[in-house]
């Protein structure tokens, strides 16, 4: 990433959200997930921009340099999905590629199932998109998982806040550097009398993608809403069952936009959803898929583990989506 990176503020729907922004050219909007900030899109910024492409990366909603809206109910799915097509309109843009990864990938699917007049195509990062509506998630994940499942974890107001923020470098190894021995990730699930971190140790050494200047860099991000750093990012889980109940109208709309999907074969959200549903789910809401990329030894971290391939991916995605509107 060059110093052509620009950073500035931006407020849509009443919140300030910080935003990363390089280049001109057809407008490329980048969301992030859990726990990150417009940082994990670092290794993206330059190729795209050199492109031709006008590239804006936000802290989203409650997370990092952006504003953090006190009210839990303040983290819904059509909050997120708000604050992009105000964003897109902020920007001075008509239109947008959207891509969003793990959190930021549903934030992006809704986005383009809802408003493809705004969201040109779009792009997702290691969550498939998955069915508008249906019953609570939370429900079926304590059937499956228990109740130390981390989803349901974070439900407990205050608990994994006060964890995370006790040491956010800390917090930030453990969670980007954890490594499965077998290579095989399993579901993150807190024994009873443990706390999250337990479940994460230390690694010993950071993998080879990750240095500790990159540590330091989500931590600067995060530094300023002190004991409640990770708050706003965990009310977007506590929302989750709500967004079950306001996707309801909307059940059963495909998305209607070209689309891209990329994940790790060694991604964590393998271990919730499996391949074949995954593909179940591709087929099913993205009619114009265009491709489904699949990166081997490739853990959750998508763009930041494999930056050459995503980038590679996301150009020649948007190479097709520029041919196909010329037609």
């Amino acid at each position: 990433m060059s110093d052509a990176t620009k950073h500035g503020d931006v407020e849509v729907n009443g919140v300030r959200l910080h935003i990363a922004e390089q280049g001109e050219g057809p407008l490329v909007l980048l969301l992030h997930g859990f726990p990150e900030s417009w940082y994990s899109w670092r290794h993206q910024f330059d190729p795209l921009a050199a492109a031709g492409y006008r590239v804006v990366a936000p802290d989203q909603r409650g997370y990092a340099r952006s504003e953090q809206p006190e009210d839990v109910d303040a983290y819904t799915l059509l909050h997120l999905v708000g604050d992009v097509t105000a964003l897109i309109g902020a920007l001075g843009a008509e239109q947008a590629v959207v891509v969003g990864h793990d959190w930021g990938a549903p934030v992006a699917w809704t986005a383009a199932a809802l408003r493809p007049d705004l969201v040109r195509a779009v792009a997702g990062l290691s969550v498939p998109p998955l069915p508008l509506g249906g019953p609570p998630p939370l429900r079926n994940a304590r059937e499956d998982f228990g109740e130390g499942y981390y989803q349901i974890y974070f439900q407990q107001p205050g608990r994994a806040d006060a964890e995370l923020a006790a040491d956010p470098k800390s917090s930030f190894r453990r969670i980007l550097g954890a490594t499965y021995p077998d290579g095989k990730p399993q579901p993150w699930i807190v024994p009873e009398g443990r706390t999250l971190l337990d479940t994460v140790p230390e690694p010993e050494r950071l993998p080879h993608w990750l240095t500790e200047a990159d540590i330091d860099a989500f931590a600067a991000d995060y530094a300023e809403h002190g004991e409640h750093a990770f708050t706003g990012g965990l009310n977007w889980y506590r929302n989750i069952d709500r967004n079950a109940e306001l996707m309801a109208p909307f059940a059963g709309r495909p998305i209607e936009v070209p689309a891209l999907f990329v994940a790790g074969e060694q991604d964590l959200v393998n271990a919730i959803i499996e391949p074949e549903v995954r593909a179940h789910l591709l087929k099913h809401h993205t009619p114009r898929l265009h491709r489904y990329v699949r990166l081997p030894e490739t853990g959750h971290w998508t763009q930041q583990e494999r930056p050459e391939e995503v980038t590679a991916a996301l150009l020649d995605f948007l190479e097709h989506v520029e041919s196909a509107s010329d037609r």
